[in-house]
């Protein structure tokens, strides 16, 4: 039976301060081995940006070089949210002791975790070092060189340490981001500025103009107009208006990869875009299969 430290984590993606926080790790004497587990998850959120398969990738590929640290696919394997206590008990029946470790900023919702009390009296938590963040004596304080460089930390650990993530793989991640928080502060203008009736069409692959499309319902022809000037408002500079058509009753914003309908409840009724739009993105193109 043998002493683990369990880190755990969204990794989303795996950064250098993951791989510091692990290297740190396996100098400690009183442990044995190195679990690193992505979440399939995280249960205090509700999407991830890459997906859970991937980041277990890039994982497996970032500390292949670790004689001390095993990646492990057991909550991914799961297929939903893991709490953390129901993983420390799966590790209980291989492992003589536990070691949680956290970073310092997740002190302050501890006790929101499932079960905590139970979970408390299972593991000993080793808590990593943050700027400005106090760590009671009640737990083990991991010290991390918070101010370290990446180039000094790739001059500390062996290049094969560092994550080998493809450059396709890394590119469309952080497009899905970056679409993503465009998507949800379109939708939180709208939404804030009393838009009723918000829906967001994914098209990608759809042989449609556009990869999104996104509806929303206003309260008459004057608030159309007033959700327009809101739009052109908050979204600029960084959004680019390719075109706008204004009726009044139905106002079609052209962002490029982007088109944003604001139509008033009898226009959106009448024509019925969400139908022709649900059922475009749900058809599976030539493309796709």
């Amino acid at each position: 039976m043998r002493k683990v430290a369990l880190f755990g984590g969204s990794f989303d993606p795996p950064h250098l301060g993951h791989i510091n926080i692990v290297n740190t790790l396996s100098k400690l004497e009183y442990i044995d081995e190195i679990i690193v587990m992505p979440t399939f998850l995280n249960p205090f959120k509700s999407s991830s940006f890459a997906p859970a398969k991937l980041r277990l990738k890039w994982l497996t590929e970032a500390f292949v070089a670790f004689e001390k640290v095993k990646v492990s696919s057991y909550e991914v394997s799961q297929n939903q949210k893991v709490p953390t206590i129901e993983t420390v008990n799966f590790l209980l029946k291989n492992y003589e002791k536990i070691y949680l470790v956290i970073g310092a900023d997740n002190l302050k919702s501890l006790n929101n975790w499932h079960r905590f009390h139970e979970l408390k009296s299972k593991v000993t938590f080793i808590v990593a070092t943050r700027e400005m963040i106090n760590i009671p004596q009640e737990f083990i304080t991991l010290r991390i060189d918070e101010n370290i460089s990446s180039s000094e930390l790739r001059n500390k650990i062996d290049k094969n340490y560092l994550p080998k993530i493809n450059a396709q793989e890394i590119m469309q991640y952080y497009q899905r981001k970056e679409m993503k928080n465009r998507i949800q502060k379109i939708t939180d203008v709208l939404d804030i500025n009393k838009a009723e009736s918000i829906e967001v069409f994914d098209l990608k692959g759809k042989n449609y103009f556009v990869d999104y499309a996104i509806i929303a319902s206003s309260l008459g022809t004057k608030h159309t107009t007033a959700l327009l000037d809101h739009l052109k408002k908050d979204l600029k500079p960084e959004e680019y208006f390719n075109n706008v058509d204004e009726s009044g009753d139905w106002v079609v914003v052209d962002l490029g990869d982007i088109l944003i309908h604001i139509m008033t409840p009898e226009y959106r009724i009448k024509y019925d875009m969400e139908n022709f739009l649900n059922t475009l993105s749900q058809n599976t193109t030539s493309q796709e299969s």
